[in-house]
């Protein structure tokens, strides 16, 4: 059998079972656009939580950044991509995560491979929440450290797998907020069983920096009993951008501009990457009160789903699901939603366990009080409550 035929069998059965992915070109990007129809279109699939991607100061900031640097880093940081720019940035994440030191990547994605496989190795283990984020799970095989997954948010599982699991050196791994689901970690109490089993503990942030803690620094930040080793971001989300950074110590830095793949053989960020996420990062301690005005629009989105009868499971954030079961289900309320100028793409399996399909909505500034009531309306109407 031929490549293309094979492939052609495996996209056959994924089209069966519901679960064919495609890419559809969109007129504009953010939370809310319109279309070439002049329809106001509602996304609720975007990251853009603090509405700052098209934000005029952002891009002022990138057009500044290319026209002294110019439009890529030409080599990675090792040659000759280490700019000024690169350097200022990691103060500025550091600062703001409360960390010593910082170190940007290409991406989100790309810093949770180059933390893990820098920091484990085939004589060691890591302890990851079965729910995070496919990125750090590949990040984990990749190391060759043993893989242990405990139950979500499951703190007497972990200790469970902690003390029968010996190896030469331990990390656990969580997000803050999940992606999936919308609601947080136990930090402070996996912060104390890391102490007490001697791991380090590896936080992804990605959807917490720029909505949770003081100016959006993290829900790292909330608690000082939450004493993670590292801490993971991205500018890509809230901070209206693109790119991945690890906040941590001097010493894990040092290590992961030595050991870290993903990062010694990529070229450096884009200067213009750079320059709007200090430029976010500018708008935030000027504004400390974004994310709390994003976190009240979401709980009244949540509530009035939930009042209607709907499964938001147990969302905390930004991230409202609607739980919804099969695939084909979620699927079809999606495409309905779309007619209807409402932007929810659904979520299956592997993505999500089997059964438990949802529309995935992605709360950000761009939506006023009346568009989280039409969306809602729309979201009951169409799921037939």
């Amino acid at each position: 059998m031929t490549g293309a035929a094979d492939a052609s069998g495996e996209l056959e059965s994924l089209k069966r079972r519901g679960l064919l992915r495609t890419l559809r070109p969109r007129p504009a990007a953010g939370g809310k656009f319109t279309d070439p129809a002049g329809r106001t279109v509602l996304n609720f699939s975007s990251n853009d939580y603090l509405d700052l991607a098209g934000d005029a100061r952002l891009k002022a900031a990138a057009v500044e950044a290319i026209g002294r640097w110019g439009c890529g880093a030409t080599a990675s940081r090792l040659m000759a991509g280490h700019l000024e720019i690169h350097e200022r940035l990691e103060r500025r994440l550091a600062a703001w995560t409360g960390r010593e030191a910082a170190l940007l990547f290409g991406s989100g994605f790309l810093t949770n491979l180059g933390v893990l496989t820098a920091l484990a190795g085939r004589a060691d283990a890591i302890f990851a929440d079965r729910t995070v984020h496919a990125s750090l799970i590949d990040a984990a095989r990749l190391s060759g450290a043993r893989l242990h997954r405990f139950r979500h948010n499951d703190t007497e599982h972990l200790s469970w797998l902690l003390e029968r699991h010996a190896s030469r050196r331990r990390a656990i791994v969580c997000e803050s907020i999940y992606s999936m689901d919308g609601d947080a970690a136990p930090l402070a109490e996996l912060s104390q069983i890391a102490g007490r089993h001697g791991a380090m503990l590896v936080v992804d942030e990605a959807h917490a920096v720029g909505v949770f803690g003081p100016r959006g620094s993290g829900l790292c930040r909330t608690d000082d009993a939450i004493r993670p080793d590292v801490v993971i971001g991205t500018l890509s989300k809230a901070l209206g951008g693109y790119g991945g950074f690890a906040a941590c110590s001097a010493a894990i830095r040092e290590l992961l501009i030595n050991r870290a793949r993903s990062f010694i053989y990529s070229t450096g960020l884009p200067p213009a990457c750079a320059g709007s996420a200090l430029a976010a990062l500018d708008v935030l301690d000027a504004s400390p009160d974004l994310g709390d005005r994003l976190l009240e629009r979401s709980a009244a989105l949540r509530q009035m789903l939930a009042d209607a009868g709907l499964d938001v499971g147990p969302s905390c954030s930004q991230i409202v699901p609607v739980i919804g079961g099969g695939s084909e289900r979620v699927l079809s309320l999606s495409r309905r939603l779309a007619e209807r100028g409402l932007l929810a793409v659904a979520v299956r399996p592997p993505t999500v366990p089997a059964g438990t399909a949802r529309l995935r909505l992605s709360v950000t500034l761009a939506h006023q009080r009346a568009d989280l009531e039409r969306a809602a309306n729309e979201v009951v109407a169409e799921s037939g409550r």
